[in-house]
């Protein structure tokens, strides 16, 4: 099993080593940073390719109409939106929720902005939370959902032991994250991409060369996807697997609670 990182003392920021408790104030500086350009940002990285992997991801979810979600790093809720037409959105008692949960205030305003500017209010939560140690009871959510946001978790085996015990029995969970790439002659591609033109993109857009840089660098330093897999085995999903995309620029790993 893994050590935290609170006892060994440090982890990664980026390439960077920091002292672990500091990791969580750099991260969240970054993302209070980039909140209001985090959606160009996103479609100028993967030239609007992240919308069809969320679609994709959450159109496999385990989810049904009376359903409760929580979404966490839920970010300017592009997730939640979706679950939410999953589990109803008529405004009827026989409608699930949805909790989009995120460290980050910045990012959890402009979620909420946008939801109710698209008109998405009725079974809608927000909660300012930590994954690494969730304020919700045992066995409350139906679906755990975590899409680009457990990279920047400092104890992301804290995070999966969190997701499980607030997943009921039978509920599943499912983490979208940029991981390995799996084909040789795509990597230089691909690291040109992350290194050279991000940071570049992110001056250009957001005037912050060094918080994309950064998260260019917190996706070489996510564990692959084996790894990955077997973090969820630790923390105590069943059923575990993943499903790699676009060359394994991103992987959909599941686990569900029994």
């Amino acid at each position: 099993m893994s050590e935290s990182p609170y006892k060994t003392g440090t982890t990664h920021f980026g390439f960077r080593d920091v002292a672990a408790r500091d990791k969580q104030k750099l991260v969240g500086e970054v993302f209070t940073s980039v909140a209001s350009k985090y959606d160009l940002m996103n479609d100028l990285m993967s030239l609007g390719i992240h919308r069809v992997w969320k679609r994709y991801f959450v159109g496999t979810c385990q989810v049904k109409r009376g359903d409760r979600v929580l979404d966490l790093a839920g970010g300017t809720g592009d997730i939640a939106a979706l679950l939410k037409d999953r589990v109803g959105d008529t405004g009827a008692a026989t409608d699930g929720s949805v909790v989009l949960g995120d460290i980050n205030a910045g990012m959890l305003s402009v979620g909420r902005d946008r939801m109710t500017d698209r008109g998405l209010v009725a079974g809608l939560e927000y909660v300012q939370c930590n994954a690494e140690a969730l304020p919700f009871p045992d066995a409350s959510f139906d679906l755990v959902t975590i899409a680009f946001g457990l990279r920047n978790v400092t104890d992301k085996e804290a995070a999966l032991r969190e997701m499980h015990r607030v997943l009921k029995v039978g509920g599943q969970a499912r983490v979208l994250e940029f991981s390995e790439v799996t084909v040789d002659w795509f990597k230089p591609v691909y690291d040109f991409h992350s290194f050279k033109v991000l940071p570049k993109l992110g001056q250009l857009f957001a005037q912050d060369a060094g918080s994309y840089q950064y998260l260019a660098e917190s996706i070489r330093k996510h564990p692959p996807q084996e790894a990955l897999k077997a973090m969820m085995d630790e923390a105590g999903f069943v059923r575990t697997s993943f499903r790699n995309l676009s060359a394994g620029i991103v992987a959909i790993h599941t686990g569900y609670k029994v």
